[in-house]
């Protein structure tokens, strides 16, 4: 798709806004429980996976996946443009689409991302919630490509959480930030139809993996390695 051209107040804040995120970012000291950068996987001939992050916690996930040979879903809605040249400058192609807007081409386009071995990243409950609560676009990627889903989420101890439908998270500078990637778990349908029937099961290893990680965090629980 043709990028939209934007206004000069547009490419301003495009400019602001990524270097912020740039500075705060440095000072996050992160601690990864799980994870296996996308470039590693794809050198070590691994396939491709397909995260899940929820809405909310988009910064921590740009902070991850800055770089990486991953593409990202960006909603059609007006901030759509915005993310997508932040997203550009920090190395992650994007995709436009959503469960609302332009979603069959967007899920089409994405099917093709996977069989191309790049890895993808989704908020399965964005671009407009509910907060925390999936739709099924992310498992029919999944399930039509075979690519593993995997969850990706992050606990922060110190941050700024604004009042938007997805609390969205802003880390303070230096916050402590510590990060889990749940185990791949394959989407076993027969059907699209099937795969969407499995939201809740898929949300439940979302909501499970927040857990752990929250537990990690605050010392509660011990964990295997980060480069496993």
């Amino acid at each position: 798709m043709t990028a939209t051209p934007l206004n000069w107040r547009s490419r301003v804040l495009v400019r602001l806004g990524t270097w912020v995120i740039r500075v705060l970012s440095a000072t996050w000291r992160v601690r990864t429980h799980g994870y296996v950068p996308p470039r590693v996987r794809r050198d070590r001939g691994e396939p491709p996976v397909v995260y899940s992050v929820w809405h909310g916690q988009l910064l921590q996930a740009l902070r991850m996946l800055r770089y990486e040979p991953v593409t990202a879903l960006v909603s059609e809605h007006r901030d759509g443009e915005l993310i997508a040249r932040v997203l550009d400058t920090f190395g992650i192609t994007t995709t436009r689409g959503s469960s609302t807007r332009g979603g069959t081409r967007a899920l089409l386009e994405l099917v093709k991302v996977v069989r191309d071995q790049r890895a993808v990243v989704l908020t399965p409950d964005g671009p407009r919630g509910p907060r925390r609560k999936m739709a099924p676009g992310i498992l029919l990627i999944a399930q039509r490509t075979g690519a593993p889903f995997v969850p990706l989420v992050f606990h922060t101890d110190r941050l700024w959480r604004l009042k938007s439908w997805d609390q969205f998270e802003i880390p303070k500078p230096f916050a402590r930030i510590t990060v889990v990637c749940g185990p791949a778990q394959h989407v076993e349908a027969e059907s699209g139809r099937d795969a969407a029937a499995l939201a809740s099961v898929f949300e439940a290893y979302m909501e499970d993996a927040l857990s752990q990680c929250i537990a990690i965090h605050e010392g509660r629980m011990h964990v295997y390695d980060a480069a496993s």
